[in-house]
């Protein structure tokens, strides 16, 4: 099991999905501190309670450049760069607004997230490990996603630019691409509510959408993606840096 003892971890989009759970797991894990940041200050708040270890909970935007110039990053040694949207369109029929908002909350926020991160971790003069979280739509191209998918992809190589740029810094960076995995971000996604109402619940629909294209069978839970963060941020994965590990079911196969 991966030792956080006196980890400081900052995790965006912890309120729920993958970024819960990973706070979970580092809590349980031995982490002194838990940096958390969401927009949904009821839903962040009463998870944060509920967490065996201390808390900092940050409510902003993370694609705000104020925001990250006064966050208390004190001490900091992981990060998860992981607050994103879904969305969905061909691209012809795509507006350019909803192009930018896509971008700007997976792109321009994981950006800005990395940048805070890795000053704070060159700051304690220890090194540390950061991960953003990609996803499978950034490895395999389909109709009707280009915003996200484009989204994911230019996450992928900024996590390679940015293991490259921190080594010297003992900052090791790398990417996780979940292929289906069971979060609220599906809520947004149209095509997901539409199957929900065709099949009745939420645990159909994800059922009916693995068998589309998904060689397990199945979606994973966000638990199965925090057990593979958090050994990417571990010493256990002390040796890899600027890898994109894809967590998929093979789906992108």
């Amino acid at each position: 099991m991966p030792d956080f003892t006196d980890a400081i971890a900052l995790i965006t989009g912890a309120a729920s999905g993958i970024g819960a759970a990973t706070a979970t797991r580092l809590a349980n894990d031995g982490a002194r501190k838990l940096i958390l940041v969401d927009l949904d200050e009821d839903r962040l708040r009463d998870f944060a309670f509920s967490l065996p270890c201390e808390r900092q909970v940050l409510i902003g935007d993370v694609t705000d450049e104020a925001f990250w110039s006064q966050a208390d990053l004190t001490g900091l040694t992981h990060a998860l760069v992981n607050a994103g949207v879904g969305a969905g369109g061909p691209i012809e029929e795509l507006s350019f607004a909803e192009w930018r908002r896509v971008l700007a909350i997976n792109l321009d926020g994981a950006f800005l997230t990395l940048q805070a991160a890795m000053r704070a971790i060159r700051a304690n003069g220890q090194g540390g490990g950061i991960v953003l979280t990609a996803s499978a739509a950034g490895v395999k191209a389909e109709p009707g996603i280009a915003a996200y998918g484009a989204s994911k992809a230019a996450v992928i190589h900024l996590a390679r630019i940015a293991a490259r740029e921190g080594a010297a810094a003992k900052i090791r960076v790398n990417a996780i691409a979940p292929g289906g995995v069971e979060t609220d971000i599906w809520k947004s996604v149209p095509f997901f509510t539409d199957l929900v109402e065709q099949t009745g619940s939420e645990e159909a629909a994800y059922k009916a959408m693995a068998a589309m294209a998904t060689p397990l069978g199945r979606y994973a839970k966000a638990e199965e993606m925090a057990e593979q963060i958090a050994f990417l941020l571990s010493d256990r994965a002390a040796y890899t840096t600027g890898a994109c590990l894809v967590s998929d079911g093979g789906y992108s196969l």
